[in-house]
């Protein structure tokens, strides 16, 4: 990979942050002003609220909703959701055009034509996606074997685009020991794609520059006052002091 290249990429993901999950998260996070964005638990509403901020004020008890979906569910969520794009808008120059895979490319390492399944996390797949991602390299490794083309488990991977090998989850382990698919994660699988050791940690530190324009401390703390004056809160908290 070249330099430009390489600064290509890092510049298309810096805008794929920006646009697919920085700006879902702020449209996201305003949502939570409405009561009706969580399934409250009235169990641990206040225990929540007071171990947040030692009180079960109605801000206090709006923080304990909010904090969780917004610094928690709500971006990881987008984040797994918006893989596909990553793949199509970041890594375009190796789309695959294989039913069932994402995309294509030679691995630095040992020289061999990848065919791989990209996913966003070392926890972000289920039970049935195991036999869903192995039926799909078996239809690849039939379709190669139909047009001539030799294809073995070596050629066929699962690539998860961060997180370390000892964070895979007991299905992306199945997917190898099961079913023999080489499962390729964070620092290395960047390092397969591209070649540059340097590239994983250059990419978080480019998206990185994105967060650094992240600032809705203001927003976020008008979205705690306004759920903070929701009528079901409103009477708990009078409840909770009467």
């Amino acid at each position: 990979m070249t330099l430009k290249e390489k600064n290509e990429i890092l510049e298309k993901a810096k805008l794929w942050f920006k646009k697919s999950i920085a700006e879902n998260h702020i449209k996201n996070t305003k949502k939570l002003s409405n009561i009706k964005e969580f399934n409250i638990n009235p169990f641990l509403l206040t225990y929540l609220s007071n171990f947040l901020e030692g009180n079960h004020s109605a801000k206090s008890i709006a923080k304990a909703l909010i904090y969780p979906r917004a610094l928690g569910t709500s971006i990881n969520t987008s984040f797994g959701t918006q893989i596909q794009k990553f793949t199509s808008e970041v890594l375009a120059s190796y789309a695959s055009t294989t039913s069932g895979i994402d995309i294509e490319f030679i691995d630095q390492i040992d020289n061999e034509k990848k065919y791989c399944q990209l996913k966003s996390g070392p926890n972000t797949i289920n039970k049935d996606d195991v036999e869903t991602i192995a039926q799909h390299f078996t239809n690849v490794i039939n379709l190669g074997r139909t047009n001539g083309l030799k294809l073995g488990f070596h050629n066929l991977i699962v690539g998860v685009i961060y997180g370390e090998y000892g964070e895979l989850s007991s299905h992306y382990k199945r997917i190898n020991l099961q079913y023999h698919y080489e499962i390729i994660i964070g620092e290395d699988f960047w390092y397969r794609l591209t070649g540059d050791k340097d590239f994983y940690s250059d990419l978080i530190k480019a998206v990185g520059e994105v967060a650094i324009d992240a600032n809705f401390k203001q927003e976020l703390e008008e979205v705690i006052i306004k759920l903070s004056k929701n009528k079901y809160i409103q009477e708990l908290t009078k409840e909770l002091n009467s």
